[in-house]
């Protein structure tokens, strides 16, 4: 029997599907593939180099979990999904900065620290409805087209409605409402 039969990473059958497709919507890759069941991913960069990425039994760490991603490391993320950046690392250990290189070579770092300052109106920070609806009214006061103000109807639909809704659509309103107010 292999050791890859009895291992825990077989229940995560799609995972290196997953991670191919992942690479392969990132901009800093032309190719990436990864089979269902299997332990690897190939990719390949830009610059035509070929990588291999294997799947292996994490090291126990005593809980069954690992805790959700620290903030630095979302952070990071979301910077590295677009496609003006190509470095997003959170520096260790867990110092509240990331360094990032945009395409054209500069580099900064980003120190993270908590926001004190809330909206002036009631004293809250806006939700992701309240945003989603805000974009939506600002669409609508700007003499828009038929089908912006299809579209900002549905937002404000989807704000008003937002508990109710799963995350995709939720995220879907969300970069709507960014696309609107470009």
């Amino acid at each position: 029997m292999h050791d890859r039969d009895k291992s825990p990473l077989i229940a995560a059958g799609q995972d290196p599907e997953y991670i191919a497709d992942a690479l392969r919507n990132s901009p800093h890759f032309i190719g990436a593939e990864g089979e269902a069941g299997g332990d690897t991913v190939t990719f390949t960069t830009p610059a035509g180099v070929s990588y291999r990425l294997t799947l292996k039994d994490a090291e126990p760490n005593g809980d069954d979990l690992l805790p959700d991603p620290a903030l630095e490391e979302a952070v990071a993320a979301a910077i590295l999904n677009h496609p003006n950046f190509v470095v997003a690392t959170p520096n260790e250990p867990r110092e509240d900065t990331i360094t990032v290189q945009t395409r054209g070579c500069q580099r900064y770092l980003l120190a993270l620290a908590y926001d004190h300052v809330v909206d002036a109106g009631d004293g809250a920070v806006p939700t992701p409805a309240a945003d989603v609806a805000a974009a939506a009214d600002q669409v609508l006061i700007s003499n828009p087209s038929d089908s912006d103000r299809s579209a900002a109807e549905l937002l404000n639909y989807v704000a008003a409605t937002w508990n109710r809704q799963d995350v995709p659509l939720r995220e879907h309103a969300q970069a709507l409402a960014r696309n609107l107010l470009r």
